[in-house]
């Protein structure tokens, strides 16, 4: 949407609710679904969007005269995009993704070529005056702790630094500025807002990675540094936030003091259960589908316990024994407005925490709703078009911004 609330971030909602992998699905669904979601929440003014792009996409969208076509359909429909969806890949809807969502990773070429093709097209696609730049979100370095790996996480760092370099080269030539913003996950290689901060002031805001990039960009030494931490930043998201247990406010306190931009914000929310409560572990196998990975977090007293998925959860359920006062979040991603899903409420807590402190505090530019899970929630959840549901997530957010 327009710039709205304080510090005049742009607000709106990710494409990859929509299933689609090719540039010809993508552009039906701006049509079918974004335009619908515009007359609902901003007919009359412009509305921001999050383009979810796929590796295929990508590619298809840079031949031919499709960018054009797309920047004349935006136009014409009062649509911009701020931002771009880069995380998954490769298919994202309608069979298994699981692990497979964070492949390629930072240690594959391809992704330093997926992420390279996304920023160009987002340079094309950012409006020339009313953009202070464009974000690109992407994994969490990989799923696995590979960064434990030194000759891995040396491959990866290099790459960053790489991809860093052209962006260095696409704001040169276009005069559009880019940022990665790299996503912390539950169960990945960059998994907390501490551990992402370690990432960055050991491996990325170096000297070493500062004559890297110096070297690739043909530059003095002295401003390398900055222009690693003008282009490679993390995109916040509020419910691996609150699946971690986080505080928001810790959190975002924490990447500033880094000199870390929080180039994006994803506003999202999962569930928060008792496990001990009757019926909660029948319920929450309703949760349990095949299509993505849904990662538990326990707390118990002032420990966590981490699960890859829902079943290796209830796993360990069945073999516990003794239990005590606890508290399970799951990365499941559910509708902002829905506080209570049947016995489990939403992690509508930490949600409303964060935007209050972006209202009174603002610490990004970009705020983009991502439900993508519509198709897969348990049906009584789902009783409306997917065109309201997500006009209604918009709104909520516009409420809180301005409460």
């Amino acid at each position: 949407m327009t710039p709205v609330g304080a510090g005049g971030a742009h607000l709106g909602y990710c494409t990859n609710i929509h299933p689609g992998e090719t540039w010809a699905e993508v552009r039906k669904n701006l049509e079918a679904h974004a335009l619908g979601v515009k007359s609902r929440v901003c007919p009359d003014r412009p509305f921001g969007l999050g383009l979810r792009l796929s590796g295929l996409a990508v590619k298809q969208l840079l031949t031919g005269d499709n960018i054009a076509e797309l920047k004349d359909f935006l136009a014409c429909n009062g649509i911009y995009v701020f931002t771009i969806n880069a995380f998954p890949y490769g298919r994202f809807h309608g069979t298994p993704v699981k692990e497979a969502v964070y492949l390629p990773d930072w240690s594959s070429p391809e992704r330093v070529e997926y992420s390279n093709l996304a920023a160009r097209i987002m340079a094309e696609l950012m409006p020339a005056q009313d953009l202070e730049y464009g974000s690109v979100s992407t994994v969490p370095a990989a799923f696995s702790d590979v960064t434990e790996d030194t000759a891995a996480r040396t491959t990866i760092v290099h790459n960053l630094i790489a991809h860093a370099a052209e962006l260095v080269r696409i704001e040169a030539e276009s005069g559009r500025l880019v940022c990665l913003a790299i996503e912390p996950e539950p169960c990945c290689a960059l998994e907390t807002i501490e551990e992402t901060v370690e990432f960055f002031e050991r491996h990325l805001f170096v000297r070493d990675a500062a004559a890297e990039m110096a070297k690739l960009c043909g530059i003095d030494g002295a401003d390398s540094e900055a222009l690693l931490r003008r282009h490679i930043g993390v995109c916040l998201d509020a419910c691996h936030g609150a699946v971690e247990f986080e505080s928001p406010g810790q959190s975002v306190a924490a990447l500033q003091a880094a000199g870390i931009k929080i180039a994006k914000a994803q506003l999202s929310a999962g569930l928060k259960l008792n496990p001990d409560t009757a019926g909660a572990i029948d319920n929450l196998r309703l949760f349990d589908e095949p299509v993505y990975l849904h990662q538990v977090v326990e707390r118990r007293g002032s420990e966590l316990r981490r699960f890859i998925d829902i079943p290796h959860a209830l796993g360990a359920e069945v073999k516990a024994g003794t239990k005590s006062l606890r508290e399970w979040r799951v990365h499941f991603h559910v509708p902002l407005f829905r506080e209570q899903l049947a016995q489990f409420e939403n992690t509508q807590a930490y949600l409303r925490d964060l935007l209050a402190l972006h209202r009174s505090s603002p610490f990004t530019k970009h705020l983009e709703v991502e439900t993508y899970t519509w198709d897969v929630l348990p049906s009584e959840f789902t009783g409306e078009a997917v065109e309201d549901a997500v006009a209604r997530e918009l709104l909520w957010v516009v409420e809180e911004l301005a409460s």
